[in-house]
């Protein structure tokens, strides 16, 4: 029997398609909670006191290459029924992505947990919270361009930074991502957030697809 031949038998209508995703979405859901769990599990703990800005800090370090596993894996959906793989394309995106993502992602945290410190005691309020914000997004296209293509650590900073000037619509959709987790922690939890870390990886996905499409377009064919 051909590839062709098992796709029909799996169906190839609208609902077939909707089972496919919904499939998809709640494997690499699971998955990037179990691969979170150990920053997820003690960030839910902490209290939400300025003394514990580091420590939240080094709590989220995991969430980094969890969800690069969940844009790459979302990113290779394939559209044969017949062949929904979303674990194994997880674990290939997680072990690929480990290292690049975590050279960009520890960093950042860092650097946002001195300005969440600065913050936390009302230094510059407004100068630090611009900086802050540039920075989640520039983070957030760093995280999309580690994810899905295989640039030196230096090129993906220089790449991100770029497209925040260059695909603006990008990052005005991206401040908005991100406006949207910070009040879905600030009135529910972090916890809260984490279940629902495969949508917020598949509207960053689609959010960026002028980046994607520019960046294959000029720098990989």
């Amino acid at each position: 029997m051909t590839t062709t031949d098992t796709g029909r038998r799996f169906g190839a209508g609208p609902l077939a398609r909707a089972a496919a995703l919904v499939h998809t979405l709640l494997v690499v859901q699971v998955l990037t909670l179990l691969a979170g769990a150990a920053g997820i599990v003690p960030l839910v703990l902490l209290d939400r006191d300025p003394s514990n800005i580091v420590l939240a800090a080094v709590c989220a370090i995991p969430a980094g290459p969890a969800l690069s596993a969940a844009l790459y894996a979302l990113r290779r959906r394939s559209t044969d029924l017949a062949d929904l793989a979303p674990a194994r394309a997880f674990l290939r995106g997680y072990r690929m992505n480990l290292t690049g993502v975590l050279k960009l992602w520890v960093p950042w945290l860092a650097w946002e947990a001195v300005l969440g410190i600065n913050l936390a005691h009302g230094r510059w309020t407004i100068p630090v919270a611009a900086v802050a914000l540039a920075a989640a997004l520039w983070q957030a296209n760093a995280l999309v361009i580690a994810s899905l293509f295989a640039f030196r650590a230096r090129d993906t900073a220089r790449l991100a930074a770029y497209f925040l000037v260059r695909t603006p619509l990008v990052t005005l959709g991206t401040a908005g991502l991100l406006a949207l987790a910070a009040i879905v922690v600030l009135f529910w939890s972090e916890a809260v957030l984490a279940l629902v870390a495969v949508v917020f990886a598949a509207a960053l996905l689609r959010t960026a697809r002028p980046l994607r499409s520019e960046i294959e377009e000029r720098f990989i064919r």
